[in-house]
């Protein structure tokens, strides 16, 4: 199957990811930028790649522009975050993305990657501390943000290959 896989990404988690699935499937990989400029009939699967930003997917909003012409072809949108594989919260987020019309049109996945709070531009990085902040000034904290503070309080990597596995289990049906 001729796949392509399409990516953004802010502090290279999501280009591993993207790079990752490519090298596995076969695939040709783009940045977002260069993929906006080819004709993608010939693909019969588009595999895209965004990081998480507050719930949502980065740049999606593409990809969902295009849906309706790629309605003859596999697609498949991922996600790259800074929490595990189990967060519970993950599945509402993902599915926040697309419409009910739409989930019956593309398979989403989540991929752990991290925080590299060396690569974020500045404005994500002020947010992110800002956030840290008041998470560690709450009080009477769950559980959860106890983690979570610690978590996010400096760079770290989940990222792992076994991750692709489900997207490329879906890619091969």
């Amino acid at each position: 199957m001729k796949t392509i896989v399409i990516y953004t990404s802010q502090t290279g988690f999501t280009k591993r990811y993207a790079e990752w699935i490519a090298e596995a499937a076969g695939a040709d990989c783009f940045e977002l930028s260069a993929a906006k400029k080819k004709d993608l009939a010939s693909y019969e699967a588009i595999i895209f790649g965004g990081w998480a930003c507050a719930g949502s997917i980065s740049k999606i909003s593409w990809f969902k522009q295009n849906m309706d012409k790629w309605a003859d072809k596999k697609l498949i949108a991922f996600c790259v975050g800074g929490s595990p594989i189990d967060n519970p919260e993950i599945d509402i987020a993902l599915k926040r993305n697309f419409n009910e019309s739409e989930q019956k049109k593309v398979k989403t996945f989540y991929c752990p990657g991290g925080f590299n709070y060396e690569k974020m531009s500045t404005p994500s990085k002020l947010m992110m501390k800002m956030f840290v902040k008041t998470l560690k000034s709450k009080k009477d904290k769950t559980e959860a943000e106890e983690i979570m503070v610690k978590m996010i309080s400096s760079s770290y990597d989940i990222s792992d290959k076994k991750y692709i596995e489900p997207i490329l289990q879906y890619l091969k049906k």
